[in-house]
């Protein structure tokens, strides 16, 4: 996402924050202190930031989007939180091997157009005995979960009706089942996962065992 399109979902979405701060306090719960982290596609650094206030952690940010990085970057810095949110791709991350303790990406997988080569990169960058979670919509979500856990995210009449348009019609299009990504983590380094699965997504979590 650019422009105008990214700033409508950074808005939309910042309305939601109790998600990611849920989702921060479950990252927190794997993390010591020192911790180095990486958010794969963090758009525009929510979660990152969440995890920030919440201990002493190394965060860095790797985004494809010019403007999700302009917008992290100015979230962080209102937030007083230091964060290196920085454009790359996940296909070829700017890290040396074995550079971060914990990984983590959300709502993002599902569009990455290679998820196999996406899935190494995690692995290589990552400690040996490094863990990380890939937290996204799961392909099998019905109407009815959808149009729960849309309602639940605090958006006025006509951005509600939209982003549910944007789930049924695309996104659960693009989206895996646990079928389906445990076989492509199965084609990767990592080779087994553990997935918990929630009202209309999926917890993918991994660990690099070498």
């Amino acid at each position: 996402m650019e422009g105008l399109i990214a700033t409508w979902y950074a808005k939309n979405t910042g309305k939601n924050i109790q998600d990611y701060q849920a989702d921060a306090r479950r990252v927190a719960e794997n993390l010591s202190a020192g911790s180095a982290v990486l958010e794969v596609a963090p758009g525009p650094g929510y979660l990152s930031i969440e995890l920030a206030k919440l201990g002493n952690y190394k965060i860095t940010g790797l985004e494809i989007s010019k403007t999700f990085v302009e917008i992290a970057q100015a979230n962080a810095r209102a937030a007083g939180v230091p964060i290196d949110f920085r454009l790359g791709s996940a296909l070829r991350m700017p890290f040396d091997a074995g550079t971060f303790d914990f990984i983590v990406c959300r709502a993002a997988f599902k569009n990455f157009a290679d998820p196999v080569v996406a899935l190494d990169e995690m692995y290589r960058v990552l400690k040996p005995g490094g863990k990380g979670v890939i937290i996204d919509l799961r392909a099998d979500a019905s109407d009815a979960d959808i149009n729960a856990g849309v309602d639940n995210m605090g958006l006025d009449r006509l951005n509600t009706l939209f982003t549910k348009w944007i789930f049924k019609l695309w996104l659960l299009k693009k989206a895996y089942t646990k079928a389906s990504l445990t076989e492509l983590v199965s084609r990767s380094k990592f080779k087994d996962c553990d997935i918990q699965e929630s009202l209309i997504g999926m917890d993918v979590w991994l660990e690099r065992t070498a």
